[in-house]
């Protein structure tokens, strides 16, 4: 079906950022760099106006060169520059969101990726496994770090133009549902970890943001709880059982061991720990316990010392 330079520049005027246009001429390559790009970071989709007349004639066969042969493409400063870009972008994307791979895996397979597909727009092409393997002992140098990326993908850049070559021709287009699918799988995978990552910085922030409140009430409150401690020490008014049972009594390692024996909660007042100590001797008394004598005097022995623990500071 011929193309229409109208609904070209319909899609470029609508939808351009996000290659559009690039699907409807089958220029699957550069539609996905518009995607991951937001068209080329907004200046490539105003670049592509002025070319939008020449690649509908080449989505028609007109002008079309003859075979190539082994011929090479001439060397494209612009399209190098654009693959140093991309490379950086792309290294930079997954040290942000593949934290948790290797860097010296995931930033070099990104920066080789990014700098492939800008050698694959348009009628060209480059060898993909010497663009990845430039990148990788590029990165290795200077062992995977951040900084990486700017030499790796300068690397990447170099080795592309020198394997540059353009595309075969009379190869069967895919259908639009798989090249639609094709491309929404590499979308997925490009913007699957940043996800990921945006979800666990909104985990924190939301988290953060859910005590705020409880923050803002303990502000709230700190003057009226400084001026009764105030009043408490003083001597104006009598502290509270929940306050000397919870934060003015702080039992130590021994008194919770102690309340534990004698079967209380820490910070049990003085008459439940008698009538705790009185019901436990009674049935752990040797004398009551002779069938179990070493048991009991153990328990017995026990009490005691929890009974002294407890009882005799605070009597």
């Amino acid at each position: 079906m011929a193309k229409r330079l109208l609904v070209a520049y319909g899609l470029w005027a609508l939808g351009g950022p996000l290659g559009l246009h690039h699907i409807y001429l089958g220029r699957d390559s550069h539609a996905l760099l518009w995607m991951l790009t937001l068209g080329g970071f907004g200046g490539g989709w105003l670049w592509d106006f002025w070319h939008l007349p020449g690649w509908v004639a080449a989505a028609n066969g007109a002008g079309a060169p003859g075979d190539r042969g082994g011929t090479v493409p001439a060397l494209s400063p612009l399209r190098l520059a654009g693959q140093v870009t991309v490379g950086m972008y792309f290294g930079l994307v997954a040290a942000l969101g593949l934290h948790w791979v290797p860097a010296v895996l995931a930033q070099p397979l990104a920066v080789g990726l990014g700098v492939q597909l800008v050698s694959s727009v348009g009628d060209q092409t480059a060898e993909a496994p010497s663009v990845l393997a430039a990148a990788f002992l590029a990165s290795l140098l200077f062992q995977g770090r951040v900084l990486a990326v700017l030499p790796a993908s300068l690397a990447a850049s170099i080795a592309a133009q020198r394997h540059r070559r353009y595309k075969p021709r009379g190869m069967p287009r895919p259908r639009l549902a798989a090249r639609l699918y094709h491309l929404a799988l590499a979308c997925l995978a490009f913007a699957t970890p940043l996800a990921c990552r945006g979800l666990c910085g909104a985990a924190g922030v939301l988290g953060t943001l859910l005590a705020l409140p409880r923050a803002a009430a303990e502000l709230l409150l700190l003057p009226l709880r400084t001026g009764r401690l105030l009043a408490e020490i003083l001597g104006f008014v009598g502290s509270s059982p929940t306050r000397e049972r919870g934060t003015g009594f702080e039992p130590s390692q021994r008194q919770r061991r102690a309340y534990e024996v004698l079967g209380l909660a820490p910070g049990a007042s003085v008459e439940d720990v008698h009538r705790s100590y009185r019901e436990l001797v009674k049935v752990w008394h040797p004398d009551h316990n002779r069938h179990r004598a070493e048991e009991a005097e153990k328990r017995f022995i026990e009490l005691q010392e929890a009974y002294e623990e407890l009882g005799g500071p605070r009597r």
